[in-house]
């Protein structure tokens, strides 16, 4: 039987093209899309509760899915009983009925999509970062490697966090088993791998966890520099060096910097008989804050006990302390320096036979044996090299037993110096000061030589004044930033900063200018204190209140006056109430709660 043929508008096209590019059609395409978005409009609440419903009873089923069979039972009859309890109460239905629209119009709201996930730029980042670490973390023959070129980061790389820059924040990584984290040139290698990686010129800190092999990546905040000079809310026997980060310490001490006063975690050194660093050693770069460290520790000293400080430098950086209360004496001269450390470790000798006696008689050690000395001690190895030339004695020597038995006898030490002359200092410095500072920019092997564990910090890009590194004792090692205690006596220090160093300062005993009260003196002049500092002598100040008794002619003024008056020309002029002595049982000379105090200036 034959076909019969198809009807012209079927098999020619030309009809229905021009059916469909009519104006007709085009109104009624754009007639039905636009009842199709007015309808959207109009029933969207009903679309969101129904999308809502619709995820309501999905969660239903899943959790009826989800109980045991053994418990479906009670649960059904819970449900049936708060049906019928709902049925029962007037208007529960209508009040059930509003209360499931409600709840099915917010589980079908539409949500914004929370993006998860790195971005692409991210992705690349962390790409990079897993395939640098490949060559160090891998090993041959291993069947299953975590670290391999072209693997999955995503396996080694547990948790990472980027700021709103799309700089690398945080990063916790996996590493093999097999991998030395117990050898520092392992350690060392991973991390310069990810401090070049990660971007330089910020501060990282590397957190090592042997027992679950991670390693953890933090980008570290810059401390703080706007602190100054202050009082601090510490008790008696604690000083601060300076302040680090919060999660280092678990302490913090409120401070103004600025116009703003707010807690800081403060480097708490605690020094005395029950301390286990009784003595500081602060070692840097010229110009990195060490004379700052030591004058702020100064000005705590002077709270509770007395201070003798020893200027290697003979640069007059502590002029303002010269004829203070608690100041004992402040020397710059190698003579000076001899004759005051020499009577230092005589009366830490005499501390300890007091307190010696008063133990053994049953009785309290002697106030005087009681209240704190503080030995600073600034460059010395000047000094040292100044008397290998003249071939006289070390200053150091005469620090061994303030170093020894300072603990027992009440007596602190205090020792910066440079890194080039720190091949100097000698045996007992280096073995008796527990307490390390590092300041300024050093490499990893520095702080190391010096704190004994390297940092587990990078170095910052910029290093301000007093940006260091502490470590106490066997602590962890701390990253510092020494409070300003600029020179007030300097023209180049601000006037904010001066009066907050003068503010700490006690009022001067010793007269700026002129004779004594009522009793000239003839072969010296008097000067101003920091006029004499500034023209650049040896200025020294050595004294407290006397006691009763007959005046002495000699003490530790006097000795180290002597000497250098012989060779220099100088005088010295004692000033105020002289040292009076008390001669012991034993025949030998002791101090009571007093001392000289005198300026000396040259010719």
């Amino acid at each position: 039987m034959a076909r019969r043929p198809l009807p012209r508008i079927l098999t020619n096209s030309a009809p229905l093209a021009r059916m469909a590019h009519s104006a007709s059609l085009a109104r009624s395409r754009e007639f039905a899309r636009s009842a199709a978005d007015s309808a959207s409009d109009v029933f969207h609440p009903l679309i969101t509760i129904g999308r809502g419903l619709r995820r309501l009873g999905a969660a239903g089923r899943g959790r009826w899915a989800d109980t045991p069979k053994d418990q479906r039972g009670p649960l059904a009859f819970f449900v049936a009983a708060c049906v019928l309890v709902v049925w029962l109460v007037p208007y529960g239905p209508l009040l059930a009925l509003i209360g499931v629209m409600g709840a099915g119009a917010w589980a079908g709201r539409e949500r914004t999509p929370v993006v998860t996930g790195p971005s692409e730029a991210e992705t690349e980042r962390l790409r990079a970062l897993y395939e640098a670490l490949v060559p160090y973390l891998s090993a041959e023959g291993d069947p299953s490697p975590l670290y391999a070129h072209g693997g999955d980061w995503e396996r080694a790389f547990a948790e990472y966090a980027f700021d709103d820059s799309g700089r690398l924040e945080r990063l916790q990584l996996k590493y093999p088993a097999y991998f030395t984290d117990g050898e520092d040139r392992s350690r060392v290698r991973i991390e310069q791998v990810l401090y070049a990686k990660a971007g330089r010129g910020r501060e990282y800190r590397f957190a090592w966890d042997e027992l679950a092999n991670q390693l953890t990546l933090t980008v570290l905040d810059a401390l703080p520099t706007d602190i100054a000079a202050q009082r601090f809310v510490t008790s008696p026997g604690e000083t601060v060096l300076g302040f680090t980060d919060p999660d280092s310490v678990q302490r913090t001490l409120p401070v103004t910097g600025g116009e703003e006063t707010r807690d800081a975690p403060p480097v708490v050194w605690r020094t005395g008989q029950r301390s286990t660093e009784p003595h500081l050693l602060v070692l840097g770069q010229p110009g990195t804050g060490a004379t700052t460290l030591l004058r702020s520790i100064a000005l705590q000293a002077l709270q509770h006990g007395d201070v003798l400080i020893i200027d290697g430098s003979g640069t007059g950086e502590y002029g303002c302390l010269v004829g203070r209360p608690g100041v004992l004496g402040v020397e710059s001269g190698l003579a000076g320096a001899l004759a005051t450390l020499e009577w230092a470790s005589h009366e830490t000798e005499r501390r300890l036979i007091a307190g010696n006696r008063a133990r053994q008689a049953g009785g309290a050690a002697p106030d005087d044996t009681r209240r704190p000395l503080w030995i600073i001690a600034d460059r010395p190895t000047a000094l040292s090299h100044i008397a290998v030339a003249e071939e006289r004695d070390d200053p150091q020597r005469w620090l061994q037993v303030p170093l020894r038995h300072g603990r027992a006898a009440q007596v602190t030490v205090v020792v910066a110096d440079q890194f080039e002359t720190a091949e100097l200092l000698s045996d007992p410095v280096r073995a008796h000061t527990k307490a390390r500072v590092v300041l300024g920019p050093a490499t990893a092997e520095e702080v190391r030589a010096v704190l004994g564990a390297p940092p587990h910090t990078t170095p910052p890009a910029q290093v301000p004044p007093g940006r260091g590194y502490a470590r106490l004792g066997n602590a962890p090692v701390l990253r510092l930033q020494v409070p300003a205690t600029p020179d007030p006596l300097d023209d180049a220090t601000g006037q904010a900063h001066r009066e907050a160093v003068t503010a700490l300062l006690p009022e001067h005993t010793v007269p700026a200018d002129g004779a004594g009260p009522g009793e000239p003196v003839s072969g010296s002049k008097r000067v101003d204190v920091g006029k004499a500092v500034a023209a650049g002598p040896s200025v020294r100040a050595v004294g407290a209140e006397a006691d009763d008794g007959p005046p002495a002619d000699d003490g530790p003024a006097a000795a180290a006056a002597a000497p250098e008056a012989k060779e220099s020309g100088s005088t010295a002029e004692p000033v105020g109430a002289s040292t009076r002595v008390r001669t012991d049982k034993g025949g030998e000379p002791r101090v009571i709660k007093g001392s000289v105090e005198a300026v000396r200036t040259e010719g």
